[in-house]
């Protein structure tokens, strides 16, 4: 099972495995406090992609066009993540502050289809 999760909503017990899939680490957020499991910096948004998405919601659909493509060169990664997600809960954290236009939601979907 794969879930996506804001980092900075409190770490629950059924949130398995949790993997950071931002390239930056979230502002105001102790290691410690944040339980995160791994860091997939490779697999989040190249910083360019980021900075010419600035989280506006009318460039979304060109943002999952362009990030689908970033994330070609992946795919030993994401099958990785697929066939752990088979086996235990795996949670994708990201720092957005919107929860529907966000990197961790078009991963979910790209490692889901794996």
């Amino acid at each position: 099972m794969i879930r996506i999760k804001r980092i900075y909503d409190p770490p629950e017990a059924t949130d398995g495995r949790r993997l950071l899939v931002d390239r930056l680490w979230p502002r105001g957020l102790a290691k410690e406090k944040a339980q995160v499991d791994d860091w997939l910096k490779e697999l989040a948004p190249s910083s360019e992609l980021r900075t010419w998405f600035g989280h506006d919601p009318a460039k979304w659909e060109e943002f999952r066009r362009r990030y689908e493509e970033e994330l070609q060169g992946q795919r030993e990664q994401l099958a990785k993540l697929h066939a752990e997600s088979e086996k235990r809960t795996v949670t994708l954290l990201y720092a957005a502050k919107d929860e529907e236009h966000n990197n961790a939601a078009v991963l979910k979907e790209l490692v889901g289809n794996a």
